[in-house]
Formats: structure tokens, C-alpha cells, sequence
């Protein structure tokens, strides 16, 4: 077998992004999300490798990055495509409500779980697993949703973003629960409240991301040269990691940098509108947009494929990873219907089915510190939730698609937007 060098490497990354933009032109026609190819083709790389002779590739630190910088230009891209309008209050209200309590709902009933079924799986450590499995993944939701009214589209992007912003917090808000529900060593610091922590984490991240992003726009739209994107990109990726040393909420950095692209009118407004040059921001963030969209492809197409080169298939023969995966995925969509029912109505399909894990549910799983790892837990169960949620996602995608189809052929039915469904009284 020929010795893997440069060109090998060159002639399989092009490959790969090849197929990944067929997958996306598969995706479109069948609503099979493009993910499940991608981590499909990963296996596939896998047995390859395997044939080729080449055997314990640690890929961990490879996805780690790919799925750090996949995360930013995720939540970017989503960030750019939302607009802040009166119309759309009610809209993002019960998004971030659905979000909300969904993620907390889902992590109580997934931590019970795994308390029950998982041996030596503490309540604090439950939660910690718990966590990563009960966040919805907008890398997989927001390309499949295109095909879905204006109104579900958008909802499932403000969701998407709520779910996989809010679960990160949740995430490292536990693990400082944990650190304060450990013994303190000598001459260790002693640990703050995590409480009090969480909250001055939240507000001088919301600081930092407002100030932040007033300075880079208004220095960036005013820089020429082809390569100032980048240039800006670089910006962000150094705010997340200097941010997430400091024990901050970098996200939300990147949400709000987003929000203030997308919404310039709103936030470039009295005092600060001279700082907005109309003609060179829209060309500046025209060109956002583009980068985003190609970066986020790339950076996503290569995580799935070598999580797929990395998962052991053999652990999904388990019959303890079954049962798990099973309970695990029948409190998902129960509490999902449950909140749905009740913020949104009676017309909640396909957004019930939409409910997929993916690139953060990896990520925060890999960072799960070594002191809080449970060995008992067989990671076949995060493949087979992964895989799960998507095939349940493609065939709800498959049949709103078919319903949608037959109602175009009967003149007269329309539907109705949720956004006119009242929010239930608290007082009743």
C-alpha cells in the first residue's frame, strides 16, 4: 500500500468536500440531513484506514478543534440570519421559552435516567452527562429546516441557537457545582458559589460582547484589503478562547456580534448612528455572510466525517446501550411534545420530530473533565442518540413535506401561524 503523503491527504480532503456538497444536494430532495451521510462516509473512512493498515488514529484533539471553530461559524451564520423585529417578539418569546424549559426538563429527565440505569452515576455527574444529550444542535437543524414555512424556519433557528447556547452554559455551570460539591485540597483556592458565579459570568460576557462588536464594526468597515473577513474571524476566534479562559459565556459573544451585523439599524441608532457608514457595512456584511456560510460548510463537512472515522460501531450491539438509548429517547420527545403543546398548540408537527444531537453534544462530551468521567458509561449510547434523533428527524421532515404537497393540490387551506396561538395565563 502506498505511503499516505501530501498529495494522498490533498486528494481525499478535496474528495470529501466533493461528496459533502452532494450530500447537501441529496439533502435538499430526500430531507435525509446531510450529516448522517457525512458521519455514514466517516464509517466508511474508518474501514478504509483499517484496510490500509492504519489503526489507532487519535482523531480527539482534531475533532475538538474542528468542532470549537464549527461551533462559532454555526452560531454566527444563525446569528446573521435573525432580525430583530416587533412582529417577531412573540416569536423568539416562546422560542427561548420552548428552549428553555426544554433544556431543563430534558437534562432532569435524562440525569434520573442515567442515575437509575448507569452504575456508580452520582445525581451531580448524571447531570453533566445528562446535559450534552438534551441540547438540539443547529448544525444539523439549520440547513435541514429551509424547506419549512417562514414562521417554523425561524423558529427552529432561534431555538437551535437558545438550545445550544444555554445548554453550554448549563454545562460548566454543573461542573462548577461539582468543583464546589468537592472536597477542597490543601492549599487549593477555595471555590466561589457557582450561583453568583454563573450570573457575573453572564453579565460581563453580555458587556464585553456589546463593546466588542461596536469596536470591530466600526474599525472593520472601514479597513480595505481582501482578506479583512478573515481578519474579522480571527477577531471572534480570539474573544471565544480569551473568553472561555476567563470562565466567561463566549458564545453569547458571538450571538450578539451576530444580532448587531443583522440588526445594524437597531443597534447603530441616535448617539452611535455616525458610526455607521451604510454603503461600506452592507458590503462588509454581505461578504460576512458568504464567509460564514462557505467557512461553517467546510468545518462542519470534515467534524462529522472523522466523528464518524472515530465511533465504534460495535458498541451500539450492547443491549445496555439499547435500553439506555431507548429510555433516553422516549423522554426527549415526551417532554419536546409536552412544551410544544403548550406554548405553540395543536399544530406542532414537523417541530416535534426536529429534535436532533449532534456537533455540541460531541463536543461538551469530550469536555467532560477526567475527575468527572464515568467509566461505566459506554459512549455507544451518544452514537445511537445521534444517529436516532437524525433518522427520527428525516422521516418528520419526510412526512410534513408529503402533507405539505397535498395540501397545495386543495385551493384553500392555509395555515395558520403559530405566532397568533395566545401564551397560556400563569393566573388559571
Amino acid at each position: 500500500m502506498e505511503h499516505f503523503g501530501p498529495y494522498t491527504f490533498i486528494i481525499s480532503a478535496s474528495i470529501i468536500v466533493l461528496l459533502s456538497f452532494l450530500f447537501g444536494m441529496v439533502a435538499k430532495k430526500t430531507n435525509i440531513p446531510a450529516v448522517l451521510m457525512l458521519i455514514a462516509l466517516g464509517v466508511g473512512v474508518q474501514y478504509l484506514l483499517e484496510y490500509a493498515g492504519v489503526k489507532d488514529v487519535n482523531f480527539r484533539p482534531i475533532l475538538e478543534i474542528l468542532g470549537i471553530v464549527g461551533l462559532i461559524m454555526i452560531v454566527l451564520e444563525a446569528a446573521l440570519e435573525l432580525e430583530l423585529k416587533k412582529e417577531n417578539a412573540g416569536m423568539i418569546f416562546k422560542s427561548l421559552l420552548v428552549a428553555v424549559l426544554g433544556l431543563v426538563a430534558s437534562v432532569f429527565a435524562a440525569a434520573y435516567i442515567l442515575h437509575l440505569m448507569v452504575p456508580d452515576m452520582t445525581w451531580l455527574k448524571a447531570m453533566l452527562y445528562a446535559t450534552p444529550l438534551s441540547i438540539l444542535s443547529s448544525a444539523i437543524i439549520i440547513p435541514s429546516v429551509g424547506g419549512l414555512a417562514k414562521h417554523k424556519k425561524e423558529f427552529h433557528i432561534y431555538e437551535s441557537t437558545f438550545s445550544d447556547i444555554l445548554g453550554i452554559m448549563l454545562f460548566y455551570f454543573i461542573i462548577g457545582m461539582l468543583d464546589q460539591a468537592a472536597p477542597v485540597e490543601i492549599g487549593s483556592e477555595a471555590h466561589g458559589n457557582p450561583v453568583t458565579s454563573f450570573f457575573v459570568s453572564l453579565g460581563l460576557t453580555l458587556a464585553i460582547a456589546l463593546v466588542s462588536s461596536y469596536i470591530l464594526l466600526s474599525i472593520f468597515q472601514h479597513i480595505k484589503g481582501g482578506a479583512k473577513l478573515f481578519l474579522l474571524i480571527a477577531m471572534l476566534l480570539l474573544l471565544y478562547s480569551v473568553g472561555k479562559k476567563m470562565h466567561l459565556s463566549p458564545l453569547i459573544i458571538i450571538l450578539v456580534f451576530g444580532l448587531v451585523v443583522s440588526n445594524s439599524k437597531l443597534f447603530f441608532r441616535g448617539l452611535l448612528a455616525p458610526l455607521l457608514h451604510k454603503d461600506k457595512f452592507h458590503d462588509m456584511e454581505h461578504g460576512l455572510h458568504v464567509v460564514t456560510l462557505e467557512t461553517a460548510f467546510v468545518v462542519r463537512t470534515f467534524f462529522f466525517v472523522i466523528f464518524g472515522a472515530s465511533i465504534a460501531l460495535a458498541s451500539l450491539l450492547s443491549l445496555d446501550v439499547l435500553f439506555v438509548s431507548l429510555a433516553l429517547l422516549a423522554s426527549i420527545y415526551i417532554v419536546r411534545w409536552v412544551f410544544l403543546k403548550i406554548f405553540i398548540g395543536k399544530n406542532i408537527s414537523p417541530q416535534l420530530w426536529i429534535a436532533p444531537r449532534g456537533l455540541i453534544t460531541v463536543l461538551l462530551f469530550y469536555a467532560i473533565p477526567e475527575n468527572y468521567q464515568n467509566t461505566a458509561f459506554n459512549s455507544g449510547i451518544l452514537l445511537f442518540i445521534i444517529i436516532a434523533t437524525g433518522l427520527v428527524m428525516t422521516v418528520g421532515l419526510i412526512v410534513a413535506s408529503s402533507k405539505k404537497k397535498k395540501q397545495q393540490t386543495r385551493p384553500g387551506i392555509e395555515e395558520i401561524p403559530f405566532d397568533n396561538v395566545p401564551l397560556p395565563k400563569l393566573d388559571q
